[in-house]
């Protein structure tokens, strides 16, 4: 017997594309939602980003335990029985170009009106007012106009987080937000509309820079692998040709890596507190270097593991799939092959777990139609 899950019971309508809106998705179907995602003819555009077993990465990551038909929202049979759909849903998530949904009679104040039990969740770049609303709003884009890439990379020159951490954050923003409604709903029956945007989810993951600019008038400066106020935060190269980063949080700590590590007691005792090494970061850094290049990756881990200090390496996607810590879960995917995937991080771990499959584009578009037409007899 199947386990019963948080959402079972609980349906969402989606109008989804990219990321954001398919990753809030996704959790809302792992937590046992049942998922209705509506393509455009075509599909959503991320199928073909990449090539994995006849969808790309992202989409299968992102796509998993959903149903999927092809709806056009300008045709009117299309219209009513995505109307039949929402009639019935608990949830309607849709991250269409700002204004889109309102054009098309179904933005969040039409629908929470036709349906006051409805949630509804817009998703967007910049939100649906203020001068930025009709602006494309790409990761690497909105990395930039937050201010997220002036504080990432090298001294020299800003750079971009590796990986769309604009969209990753808001679809989880989203989500929470959504579980939040859904928490309310039982209590007041009534629904309610959830924002969420790629600029106001990083300005407030740049809320400490931001306040120590306003607040002190202090930049944050770009450190690389470093760190802005703390020391030793950061990256040392080994003897052998690798790496390690060490973080020491407290004084404590830094005692322990000058008696332990460096045998330099005296280094402790010039630079006792934080202030004291952030303002002789070149010497403290460089006595650290001196000794960690006579190591190599198992002497170093074995010295920082006796002294206790904090530390990780500098691995590789490579070196990630083969990580002993990685967990692991099979995903089945459209062209009938599978994969192995990275577990879902916030759930329940099942060892040997199979994920749900990947929807094919309009796969259960046949069965939702016979479905809700036979709702409205």
């Amino acid at each position: 017997m199947a386990t019963a899950r948080p959402l079972d019971g609980t349906l969402v309508v989606s109008i989804e594309q990219a990321v954001a809106a398919p990753l809030a998705t996704c959790r809302l179907a792992d937590a046992g939602a049942r998922v209705i995602k509506v393509e455009r003819e075509g599909g959503d555009f991320a199928r073909g980003y990449d090539g994995a077993g006849g969808v790309s990465a992202y989409f299968a990551w992102l796509n998993r335990g959903k149903e999927s038909i092809v709806l056009d929202i300008k045709d009117a049979e299309d219209r009513i029985l995505l109307e039949r759909m929402l009639e019935c849903a608990d949830v309607f998530i849709q991250n269409l170009a700002p204004g889109a949904a309102a054009r098309a009679g179904i933005g969040s104040k039409e629908l929470t009106k036709r349906h006051p039990r409805l949630i509804t969740c817009d998703i967007s770049g910049y939100g649906e007012e203020g001068p930025y609303r009709s602006m494309r709003a790409y990761d690497l884009l909105v990395q930039a106009e937050s201010g997220v890439a002036s504080i990432t990379g090298s001294p020299p020159e800003p750079g971009r987080v590796g990986v769309s951490i604009c969209d990753f954050a808001t679809g989880i923003y989203a989500y929470s937000a959504i579980l939040e409604s859904l928490i309310e709903r039982e209590s007041t029956g009534v629904g309610g509309n959830v924002e969420a945007t790629l600029f106001h989810t990083m300005a407030d993951w740049m809320a400490v820079p931001l306040l120590r600019f306003e607040q002190q008038g202090l930049d944050w400066p770009r450190v690389g692998l470093g760190h802005p106020t703390i020391v030793p935060y950061g990256l040392f190269r080994l003897g052998d040709g690798d790496s390690v980063l060490i973080g020491v949080q407290n004084d404590r700590e830094f005692v322990r890596l000058c008696n332990d590590v460096l045998d330099e007691p005296e280094l402790a005792e010039a630079y006792p507190r934080n202030a004291d090494r952030a303002n002789g970061r070149a010497a403290v850094e460089a006595a650290i270097a001196d000794v960690f290049l006579r190591h190599d990756r198992k002497s170093i881990r074995t010295v920082l593991d006796r002294a206790r200090i904090a530390y990780g390496f500098l691995n590789d996607v490579a070196a990630l799939s083969r990580h002993p810590q990685l967990r692991r879960a099979r995903q089945p995917l459209p062209d009938g092959t599978e994969i192995d995937m990275v577990a879902p991080a916030a759930t329940p771990h099942e060892p040997g777990r199979r994920l749900p499959p990947v929807p094919e584009l309009d796969e259960h578009g046949a069965a939702i139609r016979a479905e809700f037409d036979s709702r409205a007899r």
